[in-house]
C-alpha cells in the first residue's frame, strides 16, 4: 500500500494532472491518501506535485488513530471501529496493508487524511527527493515524513 501526499499547489497545471488529482482525491496540499499499487500510473502522472512511498503497519495504525475520520468528522474511536466490523485498529490496519481491504470499501470512512505541514517544513517543493527536495518516490522514508507531519500540529503551543 502506498501513501501519497500532495506537496505543491495545482494552479496552472495541465488538465491530465488535474484529472489525476481528482481520481486520487488529492484536492489540497498536505492531504494524504492510501492507494494500491494498481494506481501507480495516476501517481506517476502527478509526480511533480506529490511524494509517495510504502507505509508500514506501525505508521498506518498511528495515522488511523490520529487522523482517521468517519462521516460527520468524527474520529475513529474503539466504538466506531467495532461498528465498522473490526475488533481492533491493528486488525483494520493489517487488512488494509495485505490488500484484502481498501479504504474506500470501509463504509462511512473518509478516504483523505488531512495532515499538518511537516514539523521543520519541506526541504524544497520544487526538487525531487534525490536532489534534496520533497517530490517523488521516497520508499520507506515516507514514514519519517508522516511522523514529522503528525508532530506538526503539536508544536508551537507554549514554546518560545
Amino acid at each position: 500500500m502506498l501513501a501519497v501526499i500532495k506537496v505543491r499547489g495545482s494552479n496552472k497545471t495541465d488538465v491530465d494532472i488535474r484529472m489525476a488529482f481528482r481520481e486520487l482525491r488529492l484536492n489540497r496540499n498536505n492531504h494524504l491518501v492510501l492507494v494500491d499499487e494498481s494506481q501507480i500510473g495516476q501517481v506517476r502522472k502527478a509526480k511533480d506535485y506529490v511524494t509517495w512511498g510504502e507505509i508500514d503497519e506501525e505508521h498506518l495504525i498511528k495515522l488511523l488513530q490520529e487522523k482517521g475520520r468517519i462521516t460527520g468528522n468524527k474520529p475513529l474511536s474503539d466504538i466506531v471501529i467495532k461498528e465498522l466490523g473490526f475488533a481492533t485498529l491493528e486488525e483494520m490496519a493489517s487488512k488494509l496493508l495485505d490488500g484484502s481491504l481498501r479504504v474506500k470499501d470501509i463504509e462511512s470512512m473518509k478516504p483523505v487524511f488531512r495532515m499538518n505541514p511537516p514539523r521543520r517544513g519541506y526541504h524544497s517543493t520544487k526538487r525531487t527527493v534525490k536532489t534534496k527536495g520533497a517530490l517523488g518516490y521516497r520508499g520507506k522514508d515516507i514514514n519519517k515524513l508522516i511522523d514529522a507531519m503528525l508532530e506538526g500540529g503539536k508544536s508551537g503551543q507554549g514554546e518560545n
